[in-house]
């Protein structure tokens, strides 16, 4: 090697191993000032990002330490696997070999997870198309997705990671699974109860040994998530029983040679069952303990119950916030007394200092405004903390419907003792929906209805909607708009336009039809929280299209009062929902109130409906609900009720097990009218699908239905209602909440037309 040319290299597998290799074992130079400085083996990368990482620059002192720098410098970037400097002369030769590029990654063989998903991951960790290729990281990608298979119980999940080079320095990256078969729970036990028999224990949890069902639940598969869970669950059923003491001392979870069988065991000690002696009040309740004592959910004489307790203690820092304090601290202390098995629960209160918020922000709301969210804000900026306003205006945001998960954090302004920030948490959902309906009669054989719905439109909180339906007699166009806060004060505004063409059931081979087409405008005002009054009004014309067959009733209502009819009805309506959820209820209730006034026109009447849902929970797998429904018309001004307003019942929504609106008054024809009367009355009981667990997505339940519809002049009486008993299934479905129920009339008269199997989506009773 001639004397003025001295090569520095350094040759490694990562830039760790180069620093500590070039640090140690670089080959001495003698220091050289650099009047140039030469990039050689630059493929993709720019020289400038070269001469801008090194510590070096013309004009510097070249020296062994200054060497050392620039190839930790050069490697730090994760750019190359091997760079050298060269001295030629005083020139520093930068030879660089770069890493390759990745051209592709694929992965093979993944059923469990979608390919997409996968990708995605992989680009936020930076394995994607057109980034250096690191090893190091690729090893790390496939441990994780390994661990993400153990998640999903698949242990014996196998990932081979395949590098194949291809021409200009690139790589294609392939993921290549076997994934076998998923570890399914072969037991599970309890070891250490005496108080609950092992099988109400297991009962509790969502993990289970499976089910014929287990293909769609997945309860038979480990998950140490869902495990914790159902210890928690355990915990709280002891704890709400007067167990106070008790306590999971320990799980196992073992897994078979094979990798496909998993024993769950659970050893637990019960303690000794407590009464509660009484309440005592300590600290400063700032001079209200009359009021914190109406707050008291905790019952002295009854079993320890963990739930009170903690919903006292929450009631407590609530009203505490009511006040500005928003970090109040209360703590349920017990005094055991073992000798007899009693707790007396002592309540320390400290109210600490008052505070007032400084600013809302709002997270996770990709889709939808700021504002939608604010608006229903109760709490203000620049406010005293109101801990009832802030509960009150989550709620309010979850009631949207536009959200899965809403929270709100209170968080410490630094600085400003007398300050929180209030952080508005939420997850979206898709809030576009498609409805289905569908029946089966010998008359209609399939009858189907159609809907899509938008209730965040575009983000804005507004919400569009369109409704058809295909019947072969009842052929419906709808088109729906609402501005939920049309005034900033919150009142909305919707209009609806529609076109309907009516005709009865049973086909008879008649040609007429009742064609309806109008438009409405109404407003709804919040009077309060819960509660809001709608009023409005519109134009309507129904046209009676004589034809062959046409009921009697029909022609004479023509013949007196002129085939094409015009209204202008006023509506006003009022509603309160207090439900826990608007797809799957199982607490809460429900009512709702219409009228309608026609003012003007050639159709003069009066027209209500009133409906009722009541949802009452038995315990975590079993609810039990009721709806009622009222409607009543009259006509005014002499005149009688318009036959096209009538009321219809049976089928979907109604009394289950007859055609769809066949029961009631019929004409000479058999035809069936409605009416202006109408009476339903609904019974379900609602339960977990044999073998899905506790999963609430899929139930079963067993219903009473009960109703009828009446003319003007009739009577309402029990003996005439139709009733029938059946099985359903309901489904929360990627399209939306599916009924399906098998019906038998129990209670039917001659004439009656039966619609035993129906199904129905978006819709519930």
């Amino acid at each position: 090697m001639k004397k003025h040319i001295t090569r520095l290299g350094v040759r490694t597998a990562s830039a760790v191993a180069a620093m500590v290799f070039v640090a140690n074992a670089a080959w001495a130079l003698e220091p050289f000032k650099v009047q140039d400085i030469r990039v050689e083996g630059l493929q993709r990368v720019e020289p400038g990002t070269i001469f801008a990482s090194m510590p070096l620059r013309v004009g510097d002192d070249y020296n062994d330490d200054k060497g050392a720098a620039a190839i930790r410098a050069l490697f730090a970037l994760g750019l190359f696997k091997d760079v050298r400097l060269e001295a030629s002369g005083n020139v520093l030769v930068v030879v660089v070999e770069e890493r390759p590029t990745i051209a592709d990654v694929e992965f093979a063989g993944t059923r469990e997870f979608d390919k997409e998903v996968l990708k995605k991951a992989m680009r936020d960790v930076g394995l994607t198309e057109g980034r250096p290729f690191d090893k190091a990281l690729a090893d790390r990608a496939e441990q994780e997705l390994k661990r993400q298979y153990i998640n999903r119980s698949l242990y014996g999940a196998e990932v081979v990671t395949t590098v194949t080079p291809i021409e200009r320095n690139r790589v294609n990256l392939t993921f290549t699974v076997v994934e076998g078969e998923p570890a399914r729970i072969k037991e599970v036990r309890v070891n250490g109860n005496k108080a609950f028999s092992e099988s109400t224990l297991k009962g509790l949890f969502d993990q289970d040994t499976g089910g014929w069902l287990s293909w769609y639940t997945k309860s038979d598969r480990y998950s140490r998530t869902k495990l914790n869970a159902d210890l928690e669950t355990l915990r709280s059923y002891y704890l709400q029983r007067g167990y106070l003491e008790f306590r999971v001392d320990s799980t196992q979870v073992a897994i078979s040679p094979d990798k496909q069988d998993i024993t769950i065991t659970v050893n637990v000690t019960e303690g000794e069952r407590f009464v509660v002696a009484g309440v005592k009040l300590e600290g400063n309740y700032l001079e209200r303990e009359d009021e914190f004592k109406s707050l008291v959910s905790i019952r002295a004489g009854e079993p320890y119950n963990a739930d009170q307790v903690a919903e006292t203690t929450k009631a407590f820092s609530e009203y505490f916030g009511r006040f500005g304090f928003a970090f109040s601290r209360v703590e349920a202390v017990p005094e055991i007394d073992r000798e007899n098995n009693r707790v007396t629960l002592v309540l320390q209160a400290e109210p600490s200092r008052r505070a007032y918020v400084r600013k809302i922000n709002v997270s996770g709301n990709n889709r939808t405004r700021d504002e939608v969210i604010r608006r229903e804000f109760r709490q203000y900026e620049a406010a005293w903390y109101d801990g009832e306003r802030i509960r009150l205006s989550r709620d309010r945001v979850d009631r949207l419907g536009f959200f899965t998960e809403v929270n709100v954090e209170t968080q410490d302004v630094p600085g400003a003792p007398d300050q929180v920030d209030l952080v508005v948490n939420v997850t979206e959902k898709p809030t576009g929906s498609l409805q289905l309906g569908a029946g089966f009669s010998s008359a209609e054989k399939v009858a189907l209805s159609f809907g899509i719905k938008q209730e965040n439109f575009f983000g804005s909180g507004n919400y569009l909607g369109i409704d058809v339906n295909t019947s072969k007699y009842r052929r419906t166009l709808v088109f729906s708009t609402t501005n939920p806060y049309f005034t900033q004060d919150g009142i909305s505004r919707t209009v609806d336009l529609y076109y309907r063409t009516d005709k009865p059931y049973e086909d008879q081979g008649g040609n007429y039809e009742l064609v309806t087409t109008g438009a409405s405008m109404r407003f709804g005002i919040p009077f309060s929280e819960t509660d809001t009054v709608f009023f409005g009004g519109g134009f309507e014309q129904t046209q009676i299209k004589a034809g062959t067959n046409i009921p009697a009733t029909y022609l004479a209502y023509a013949n007196t009062y002129g085939a094409t009819s015009n209204s202008i009805p006023l509506t006003v309506g009022w509603s309160r929902d207090d439900r826990d959820s608007a797809l799957a209820p199982n607490s809460g209730r429900y009512q709702r109130l219409n009228s309608e006034w026609s003012v003007a026109g050639d159709a003069r009447y009066v027209r209500g409906n009133y409906q009722y849902q009541q949802y009452i929970p038995l315990n975590k797998r079993f609810t039990v609900a009721f709806n009622g429904e009222l409607g009543y018309g009259k006509g005014l001004n002499g005149r009688p009720f318009p036959v096209f307003k009538n009321f219809y019942s049976g089928g979907l929504g109604s009394v289950r097990g007859f055609d769809q609106g066949t029961l009631g008054p019929r004409d000479v024809t058999g035809a069936s009218l409605g009416g202006p009367k109408k009476v339903t009355l609904n019974a379900e009981v609602i339960a977990p699908f044999p073998g899905a667990g506790n999963d609430r997505t899929l139930r079963v339940f067993t219903f009473v239905d009960v109703g009828n519809v009446y003319g003007e002049n009739q009577k309402v009486t029990f003996s005439d209602m139709r009733a029938s008993a059946g099985l359903g299934l309901s489904w929360i479905s990627p399209l939306g909440p599916l009924r399906l129920a098998f019906a038998q009339p129990v209670r039917k008269f001659a004439g009656d037309k039966i619609q035993k199997l129906q199904f129905q989506i978006g819709t519930s009773f």
